[in-house]
């Protein structure tokens, strides 16, 4: 037996089993289980949204032997001549290939005999819109009073075209292109059925592929199978389609970021090395920054999943005025790309673009300056700035490098640091001999703990990434002058090269010492500190509750509420603050 594509092969044949639509197939249905029944239907909607497969069935439940239903048996004989297309009362003709009047009139000659085994004869014409004016004026006077026995079912992609006339004698019914998660459900439970291995990130990438087609969608899913061999990977997938994955593509978003000129270069050669269409990876760089744009503006607009956690943290490095500078520069720069010299080239003059165009000021707040108490005169800050910086207000950040308060248990033996003169360490020995160097302890413990970590990278100077990072940091061990941190894997991403560099230098400006980060696998850390974001998320969660509790007690909101029966919108109600 030949083999037959999944398009064909998972066509739905009724109602139940039809994808979206639904305010398409509530009229039909409630139009067959009432017996209302008008005798033109148009469906009008892009490609493989299912306009030929809604007549088919709608014709199937018109002459189903057991009688007019929305829910045709599908084991009678009217209902498996139509499933196969044999059935000799329904007659499909498509339009496209038969545009001249006299074909139109050589159709409806047989209008007026009844049909020869259904209940009702079932003019299915596809692709309608390519009838010639002629045949449209042939078939109006046969269209406005038919003989009850004959229903016409149209289909088009283009109803504009349709005279209005023909338009006035139909019911239409304009269906909708599909949604990404109906697609990719869709595509899931048919590899279930067909039992080959898939990945969830590679159907919605056929998914969005599809734009809104679920016959192109199943057609994409065919070739990816074909191309894998096996599973249905994210990986095969991309490759196929010429696509990134959504690693790559924060990986592109972050170097805009943090105007790394030198990574994203680099990132464009992999690109061209894998053979990526830089057509299609613009595209999805538009759709990032779009998104990231409606997550600025409605932090809760979409459901949480990884790559809406990705791109919330994006959300946060950028400020609203660049998302769409770069917005429009990449739809620019999709305008411009078929006239570059080669598409590559386009795409990177576009990122080069984003690049030269984004506003200077982003790059100040990560400009830290090491401080450093040897060399305090050579700072060009005027002369009171090394004073305010190395006596901030105080922080519970004591290092073992300040000699101990007599109530405070002592860390370490009382030693000589650096800072001291050396008449001090030997106030009873007038001689001031000179001080054994085994009295000169190692470089002092960090005065660190879980306790105070959030506290600590709260006060640390940091923007951008960096800040994201320290934020998003959960605190695991301290050995030594090395601290260990982990981090969640949805944002794995912000942990670059940069952002940890700047992190460990910030520490260490903060502990006055020289301290190593290193990030730890989370699956190994079940003992890890809160971070600082959630304990933020923690705080804002119970002044939201508190806000509410306020709203809902506030006896003048209840007098309102009784005397105009109003009701508390609760997602307007913000906390004040201080």
């Amino acid at each position: 037996m030949s083999y037959l594509v999944l398009a064909r092969k998972w066509r739905p044949k009724t109602f139940a089993e039809v994808v979206g639509q639904q305010h398409v197939l509530r009229a039909l249905v409630n139009g067959l289980d009432q017996n209302r029944l008008h005798h033109a239907f148009l469906f009008a909607g892009t490609r493989g949204v299912g306009k030929t497969t809604l007549a088919r069935i709608f014709a199937k439940s018109l002459n189903c032997e057991q009688g007019v239903s929305s829910t045709p048996c599908g084991q009678c004989q009217s209902c498996l001549e139509i499933d196969s297309g044999r059935f000799v009362d329904l007659l499909e003709v498509d339009a496209a290939s038969r545009t001249k009047v006299d074909d139109t009139r050589e159709l409806l000659d047989n209008v007026q005999y009844a049909p020869s085994r259904g209940r009702y004869k079932v003019y299915l014409i596809d692709e309608v819109h390519m009838l010639s004016t002629s045949s449209f004026n042939a078939l109006l006077k046969t269209l406005e009073e038919p003989p009850p026995h004959v229903k016409f079912l149209f289909a088009t992609t283009d109803p504009q075209k349709l005279p209005v006339t023909i338009l006035s004698r139909c019911l239409q019914f304009n269906l909708r292109r599909l949604e990404v998660d109906q697609i990719a459900d869709h595509l899931a439970y048919i590899l279930q059925q067909e039992q080959i291995a898939f990945e969830a990130e590679a159907l919605r990438a056929l998914a969005q592929a599809a734009d809104g087609s679920m016959r192109d969608a199943l057609s994409l899913l065919d070739q990816a199978i074909a191309f894998a061999g096996g599973t249905v990977s994210s990986e095969i997938v991309h490759q196929m389609l010429g696509s990134i994955s959504s690693e790559h593509l924060d990986n592109l978003l972050i170097a805009l970021i943090e105007q790394d000129g030198e990574s994203l270069l680099q990132q464009i050669n992999e690109l061209a090395a894998l053979g990526r269409d830089f057509n299609t990876v613009l595209d999805m760089l538009l759709m990032a920054l779009q998104q990231i744009a409606t997550l600025q503006m409605i932090p809760d607009s979409s459901a949480s999943n990884d790559r809406t956690l990705s791109l919330q943290s994006l959300a946060q490095q950028f400020s609203p005025e660049n998302v769409q500078l770069l917005y429009q520069i990449a739809l620019h720069g999709k305008r411009d790309l078929p006239y570059a010299a080669s598409a590559r080239s386009g795409f990177e003059m576009t990122l080069l673009r984003m690049l030269s165009f984004q506003p200077m000021q982003i790059q100040l707040p990560d400009r830290e300056v090491p401080l450093k108490k040897s060399q305090p005169t050579e700072s060009k800050v005027p002369s009171a700035a090394p004073v305010d910086l190395r006596q901030p207000e105080p922080r519970s950040y004591e290092t073992t490098t300040q000699l101990p308060d007599e109530s405070a248990e002592p860390l370490t033996e009382p030693a000589i640091t650096a800072d001291e003169p050396q008449t001090q360490a030997s106030s009873d020995n007038q001689t001031a001999e000179p001080v054994s160097p085994v009295v000169e302890p190692a470089q002092p413990q960090l005065s660190l703990s879980a306790d105070n970590w959030t506290s600590l990278v709260s006060q640390l100077r940091l923007s951008a990434i960096s800040r994201q990072l320290a934020d998003n940091c959960a605190l695991v061990r301290i050995d030594g002058q090395r601290i260990e941190l982990s981090l969640a894997p949805e944002l794995a991403h912000l942990a670059t090269d940069k952002a940890r560099q700047r992190l460990q230098l910030a520490v260490s400006n903060q502990l006055d010492q020289t301290v190593e980060i290193i990030f730890i696998d989370p699956a190994d850390t079940p003992q890890a500190s809160p971070t600082l974001a959630i304990e933020r998320a923690e705080h804002e969660s119970s002044r939201q509750q508190q806000a509410l509790q306020s709203i809902h007690n506030d006896p003048v909101v209840g007098m309102i509420k009784k005397v105009f029966n109003a009701r508390i919108i609760e997602s307007t109600i913000k906390p004040l603050n201080h």
